[in-house]
Formats: C-alpha cells, structure tokens, sequence
C-alpha cells in the first residue's frame, strides 16, 4: 500500500511538470492535480482499513467470546403453581417440593445447574415467561390446545379432567351436576375446557354456576363448607387431595377429557426445550423418573418415552 501511495504522488509530479513544459493551461494542469490528490486520500484510506481491520475482526472475535461466555446457563428458573399437589406444593418444613420441583432439581443436577424454584399465580404464568421473569413453567401444565402458544417438552404424564365431590353429595354422574355449582381454578386447562364450545361447554351450561378460584385448596375449602358441590379438576390433584384429606371424596366414573402434561416454555425457546427433552430421557434412564412417580403415587399415569 506504501508502494502504491508513493507511485501516485511520483506520477502526480510528473504529470505537473510535463503539463507545465509543455504549455498547457493551468486549469488543465490543476484538474489533473485534483484527480491525482483523490487517488492519494482513497489510498490513504484504504491502508488505514486495512491496518485496521486485524483489531477490529480481533475485537469481534472477543465480544462474540463474552456474549457466549454471558449466555452460558448456569440456573434453570422454574414458574409453578405452590398449590397444586402432587406436582408442586409447600409441605410440612416449608419447602416447595412436589413430582415436577424434584424432577427439575434432578435435571439441573445433571447439568450443574441452580433451580431457582419460583411460585407464581397460575394466570399470570404468560406473562411470566414472556417477561423472562421464569425459563420455563413446569407443573402439570396441559399441552393439549395449548400446542401453539408455547414451545414444549415431550410429555411425561397422562392427566384426565375429572369431577370430585363428595360422597353425600348425592351426585353420581354428570347428570347430577345440573344446577349445581362447580368450582375450577382460574386459567386452568378444565376452565378453558368448560368454556370452549369444541370442549365441555355443553356441560358447563347445565351447572348453576361456574366458580373460579386462585387455587384448588380454596375450592376444597368451599366444598367443605358446602357452598360449592363439586370440582373439576386434574386426576393427579384429585387423589392427591383424597388421599391426604381422608374426608370422604370421591371422583366421579365419566371423565371430562383425556390430555398430557409437559414443561412449557417461551414460543420458540427450542435450545432449552432441547436441553430439558435430553435431561428428562436420562432421568427415565437411570430410573430417577420412575422413582419419582413412585413415590408420589402417579406410576399408572406416566408416559415419558412412549
């Protein structure tokens, strides 16, 4: 480049010289000057790129290594529902635990994580996991109609929407809820299926009332008290609840409908969806997963891998 520049400003020289002995006029002279001067300021230019251009591509090569180094994941940050047992729930020592907060604790201990367990309300979950306040939601969250609005893990259970009421209830059947009034949890996937004309809204439509709650321990609570006479609910939770609450429940036959559970996350997250997949198949591997089921009692209910 240094050749290049000394070649133009010798030629710039002679041009003026030989313009200037031979009598040529001046503005002719000057015009060929300029040109000379602009090939000289774009050479000058293109050296200084070019001396530049190692520190710059060195500089990007360093942010691309920080930015990587700033993404590595090092915690997994888990939305879940602190009263949804068996799946995730305080027990006695106040600790949230459940089968989905020990499966997640098992995963992140394959991979050298921290599980930062995060209660949250369950109809706020969307915007939880848009915000980016939580990585993913996972507890005994329904895939079924929910396929498109967040990317998911391969499913691990196989959940049923059922009603529970109690045995003097006098209700057998799903004829026997007409008039009644059923409680459900607010943004729950049996609220959604009660609600949706392609769902059991035909059923709904013969209750008295339809009544939301925050939880399914408050709805168990009006049901105690009588005020609300039955609940649609997740399988799972139900014989959770009658097992531990030995109060005289019973599920009725019929079920609302048949879906899955999976671990949701951000449409389009596929990376971590990826990580959780591999995870949740050396968790069935090495028998961690059929351990958990197990111990929580859902063992008839589990899909993982099939």
């Amino acid at each position: 480049m240094k050749k290049r520049i000394l070649s133009i400003l010798l030629a710039t020289a002679m041009t003026t010289l030989m313009l200037a002995g031979c009598g040529q006029k001046t503005a002719e002279a000057e015009k060929e000057v300029e040109k000379a001067a602009d090939e000289i300021e774009t050479a000058v230019d293109d050296a200084a790129e070019e001396s530049a251009a190692p520190e710059v591509e060195e500089a990007e090569q360093e942010a691309a290594a920080d930015e990587a180094a700033a993404t590595k994941r090092d915690k997994l940050i888990v939305g879940f529902d602190a009263e949804y047992p068996p799946y995730g729930f305080m027990d006695e020592s106040g600790e949230y635990t459940g089968f989905d907060l020990e499966m997640a604790a098992a995963l992140c201990e394959l991979n050298g994580w921290e599980l930062v367990k995060t209660p949250i309300n369950w109809d706020s979950k969307d915007m939880e996991l848009n915000s980016g306040a939580i990585d993913c939601v996972w507890n005994g969250f329904t895939i079924n109609g929910r396929e498109d609005l967040y990317t998911w893990s391969m499913p691990y259970v196989n959940n049923s929407q059922v009603i529970l009421t109690s045995k003097d209830s006098g209700i057998t059947d799903f004829d026997g809820l007409a008039g009644k009034t059923v409680g459900v949890q607010a943004a729950s996937a049996a609220l959604e299926l009660l609600q949706n004309e392609e769902g059991r809204k035909d059923l709904a439509d013969t209750f008295g009332t339809l009544q939301e709650f925050p939880d399914y321990n408050s709805a168990f609570v009006e049901l105690q008290a009588g005020s609300v006479d039955a609940i649609a609910m997740d399988i799972g939770v139900a014989q959770y609840q009658i097992n531990s609450r030995d109060e005289g429940y019973v599920i009725l036959e019929e079920i609302l409908k048949a879906e899955q559970y999976g671990v949701g996350f951000k449409l389009g997250n596929e990376e971590l969806c990826e990580e959780i997949n591999k995870g949740l198949l050396e968790l069935l591997d090495n028998g961690t997963f059929d351990e958990l089921a197990k111990k929580y009692e859902i063992e008839d209910m589990v899909c993982l891998g099939e």
